[in-house]
């Protein structure tokens, strides 16, 4: 969702990637709260951080407590920056219904789009 919203938002600011520690692939529940929202991420995919080590990165923002503690080190001047956020489907599992799912879903995802919206201002308010 983060990616969503950085190359919806700031691509005329960011060379934007997106990576993690594991990859699961597309969350169909993302892309449809996503798509409600206008923002399609049905292209995007699920990549490995390790398949980025090439890519000399100014800003690595980290949106997950397992990935900040997880997250490997990046070579040259990258500043790592971590902003939280709570991980839907780990909200959604124990959902009594598909639409507090997907209120969970949502919240997530305002609050994303929220502090992208703060970019690039917002790098500089997190933990490096």
């Amino acid at each position: 969702m983060a990616e969503g919203f950085a190359r919806q938002l700031k691509s005329d600011q960011f060379t934007v990637y997106s990576a993690g520690i594991e990859t699961h692939g597309l969350n169909p529940t993302a892309v449809k709260v996503m798509a409600e929202v206008a923002v399609d991420i049905t292209g995007h995919e699920s990549t490995h951080v390790d398949d980025l080590q090439h890519i000399a990165f100014d800003w690595v923002v980290t949106v997950c407590d397992h990935a900040a503690g997880q997250c490997p080190i990046f070579p040259g001047q990258a500043r790592v920056v971590h902003r939280a956020f709570d991980d839907p489907p780990r909200l959604a599992r124990d959902a009594k219904s598909e639409q507090e799912a997907l209120g969970f879903y949502r919240r997530v995802r305002d609050e994303i789009c929220a502090y992208v919206e703060t970019l690039p201002e917002g790098l500089k308010v997190g933990r490096e």
